[in-house]
């Protein structure tokens, strides 16, 4: 069952999994490994900030089995910790190298890009600095950075390939009167509602969803490059239920898994299961950041500064 953050999870024979979104495909998840193995999951969804929040106040007693975050650093930051139980799947055979460790591994992938209405009446956008035109003055909502994981890799694979560059398209974009809305589908509204033309680095996955629901928005990737957000699943050291754990990956990877993986608009982790959008041959990736979780918090707090003034 899905339990939101008001909610307490008290069923100590269930498997418990904290995630960040998207929620439908948690339950479909949780009820498919429900009927394979006989073993009820728990389900904690919320933003990957609220989500970790969540684990870090119950580190005394810790309650979650299984981590699914929408952030990459947040598994090397928790690797680093020593919280993750190392286990590789048998099902991870086919998913690259990049997108996988001895403790962590992709449940699938997200990107980030631009999506526009369609009927807003400006001029479709190809790349980011577009946004940044008289055209989409006051027109334009981003996700904040400090809820929404995916966002501020964005952040960081702008600075890393333009360098002071990146900084001064975000200077650009605030002074054209963009705003920071939220999380992602929070940020998304205003475009669906026709307040606002585009969002700047929406989650995909999100968009390709409300397109596929009759929005008539658009969702765009600049050729000049974005960064992609593999979504790590992990198992915690502190686990009481290691063997079902362990089995919950393997389903999420099995090729049952990874379709349903893909039907949520996400790319699969495994290279052998398709998708229903583009696949990261088709994207160009920016540079992954390198310097750790140290420069992520100073870029978070220096776009931070930048947007104080809203």
């Amino acid at each position: 069952m899905i339990f939101t953050s008001a909610m307490m999870i008290n069923d100590a024979s269930a498997l418990t999994v904290y995630t960040a979104g998207p929620g439908s495909l948690a339950k479909k998840l949780a009820t498919g490994y429900e009927k394979q193995t006989g073993v009820k999951v728990n389900i904690f969804q919320a933003t990957t900030g609220k989500v970790m929040a969540r684990l870090e106040a119950e580190q005394a007693n810790p309650i979650a089995d299984v981590l699914i975050s929408a952030s990459w650093d947040t598994a090397e930051e928790l690797q680093q910790r020593g919280w993750l139980l190392p286990y590789t799947s048998a099902n991870a055979a086919t998913i690259p190298d990049s997108l996988k460790s001895d403790s962590y591994v992709a449940q699938g992938i997200s990107a980030l890009g631009i999506v526009w209405d369609t009927k807003s009446g400006t001029p479709e956008p190809k790349e980011w600095a577009d946004l940044t035109t008289p055209a989409f003055k006051d027109k334009v909502t981003t996700p904040d950075p400090s809820l929404s994981g995916a966002s501020l890799d964005l952040l960081t694979g702008l600075q890393n390939g333009m360098g002071d560059a990146a900084w001064q398209l975000f200077g650009k974009l605030k002074n054209n009167g963009m705003v920071i809305g939220g999380p992602n589908a929070q940020a998304l509204t205003p475009v669906l509602q026709g307040a606002k033309a585009a969002v700047f680095g929406a989650v995909d996955y999100v968009s390709y969803g409300s397109i596929q629901d009759g929005e008539a928005i658009k969702v765009i990737f600049p050729a000049s490059g974005t960064v992609v957000a593999p979504r790590p699943m992990m198992i915690l050291k502190s686990t009481q239920h290691a063997a079902d754990a362990k089995a919950f990956v393997d389903y999420v990877l099995s090729p049952e898994g990874q379709e349903l993986v893909a039907n949520a608009w996400l790319m699969p982790a495994r290279a052998d299961i398709g998708a229903k959008r583009p696949l990261l041959s088709e994207l160009k990736i920016l540079p992954e950041n390198s310097e750790g979780s140290s420069d992520r918090a100073a870029i978070l707090q220096r776009f931070g500064k930048l947007f104080a003034a809203q």
